[in-house]
């Protein structure tokens, strides 16, 4: 197994054992694949949930660039539901995790069809 594999599985533990949820590994892996390079960067493959202007980063070059959501209220009321269900004080929030749920809460899979 590669580092990517490795990564892939540490993310869909993190899904089973944090997030309380079953991850459909074919999303899970498209989803990982997705943020590139960054998963194999220790501060860019985490998500600072107690930053709002990474959260915001999040926002517009995910939900709003990527899954090509309008902008709104409910993109920042799902990030927090999203990092809620990862645990607030979970100190490592990976990227791919974070960006899984949020794919999974709009219902976006289709994106990476």
């Amino acid at each position: 197994m590669g580092k990517r594999d490795d990564l892939i599985a540490t993310y869909a533990d993190d899904l089973r054992t944090k997030c309380g949820m079953t991850p459909d590994m074919d999303l899970l892996t498209k989803v990982t694949i997705g943020c590139g390079p960054a998963i194999y960067d220790a501060d860019a493959s985490t998500v600072a949930a107690t930053q709002e202007s990474e959260l915001e980063t999040v926002k517009n070059n995910f939900l709003i660039k990527k899954l090509a959501l309008p902008d709104g209220p409910e993109l920042m009321a799902a990030i927090n539901s999203v990092i809620d269900t990862y645990g607030r004080s979970e100190r490592n929030k990976y990227r791919a995790v974070v960006y899984y749920m949020l794919v999974k809460h709009f219902g976006k899979e289709s994106v990476y069809g």
